[in-house]
């Protein structure tokens, strides 16, 4: 969407002052349209007077004002997968409680917080690098550093990867700000950072290797390779998987993380771990106080074992049944010339939602 004319950006620029922002993510749920060239003087303003970026994350959209879009779509991105993910869960990263409760599971220090920060500086990474590839960004492109070079089973390295290591980069400098920031750096710090670079490396460690033969006829009288980003679906079930193995963590001297317990201690905490330092709540019961919706009233599926079946998604309580009359055109007939001609068909069907 571009902005048609100067009233529409600023009335646009008073809805953005309007949101209480806390945290750069918010960027994810308004929105940064693409700024025309003449309009430029308007997009650095918005990046010093947005509340919730830091000094130092203003002056790299100063600098870089293509970037507020690309972090922006990339936050988005992140949510939205976030809610992919978590969609049959008691917690489903739900904004729809309005930004209070986003806000609480951002402060809760809990598992749910880590895979946030993880998937959105995942989507602020994996949107960056697509923008260098797709050449909407003056400073970057694709990453032609290998080209020539040898590939696996003798091919080589050829036309553009997308260049994640600038996406990574990027999305470093921009996304973990306001914890390099925090000159006390406590525990709270380090475990945003921690979960942050998780979400970076998961786009990296995904990378897809792709190769292709050139020549007359196949005859692969070339063979090149290059890298490509993975579907941001692929990165969010990593991150998944990631969040279900969560480590639990305690600061050590120097400022370092290690997992709590005596036992574990001496295991180290890999920089593709999730770590967090609260346990998780019950999600269960709402609990306006605590950004807690509980699952009342939401859908769940009676015969299914995971963790969107009734029993499990319901935490006991049981659930209600209702049934839907549902009109469907059906059997329908293509007849010379030229129509068609359907029956109606009528279905029922169950719906459950938790009590």
């Amino acid at each position: 969407m571009f902005f048609g004319t100067r009233t529409s950006s600023l009335v646009f620029l008073c809805s953005l002052l309007n949101i209480a922002w806390s945290n750069w993510m918010y960027l994810g749920m308004v929105g940064i349209s693409v700024t025309p060239p003449d309009m430029a003087s308007e997009q650095v303003s918005l990046c010093s007077t947005v509340p919730g970026l830091v000094l130092q994350q203003q002056k790299v959209c100063q600098a870089h004002p293509a970037v507020i879009r690309a972090v922006s779509g990339g936050a988005r991105r992140g949510i939205d997968e976030c809610q992919n993910q978590f969609r049959h869960n008691r917690w489903n990263c739900t904004i729809e409680g309005g930004e209070s409760v986003f806000d609480h599971t951002l402060q809760r220090g809990s598992r749910e917080t880590a895979f946030i920060y993880a998937i959105t500086s995942a989507g602020a990474t994996h949107a960056v690098t697509q923008a260098c590839s797709a050449g909407n960004l003056t400073d970057c492109s694709c990453d032609a550093s290998r080209q020539g070079q040898s590939a696996p089973e003798g091919w080589k390295w050829g036309g553009c990867s997308d260049n994640v290591r600038y996406g990574m980069m990027f999305a470093r400098q921009f996304v973990d700000a306001p914890e390099r920031a925090n000159r006390k750096r406590d525990v709270r710090a380090l475990m945003n950072l921690h979960n942050n670079n998780a979400g970076r490396l998961a786009v990296a460690k995904q990378l897809e290797l792709k190769c292709r033969c050139h020549g007359v006829s196949g005859s692969c009288e070339l063979k090149t390779c290059w890298n490509k980003l993975p579907s941001f679906e692929q990165v969010g079930r990593f991150l998944k998987s990631k969040y279900d193995q969560s480590v639990q963590v305690s600061l050590k001297a120097k400022r370092r993380l290690r997992r709590r317990g005596k036992v574990k201690r001496k295991v180290p905490v890999q920089k593709e771990d999730l770590v967090h330092i609260h346990r998780s709540p019950n999600f269960c019961v709402e609990d306006p106080k605590r950004g807690i919706l509980g699952t009342g009233g939401r859908r769940c599926n009676r015969t299914a074992t995971g963790p969107q079946s009734c029993n499990l998604l319901c935490c006991g309580r049981g659930y209600n049944t209702q049934v839907i009359r549902k009109l469907e055109r059906c059997q329908c007939k293509f007849h010379w010339c030229c129509y068609v001609k359907c029956k109606t068909c009528e279905t029922m069907e169950e719906i459950y939602t938790c009590k």
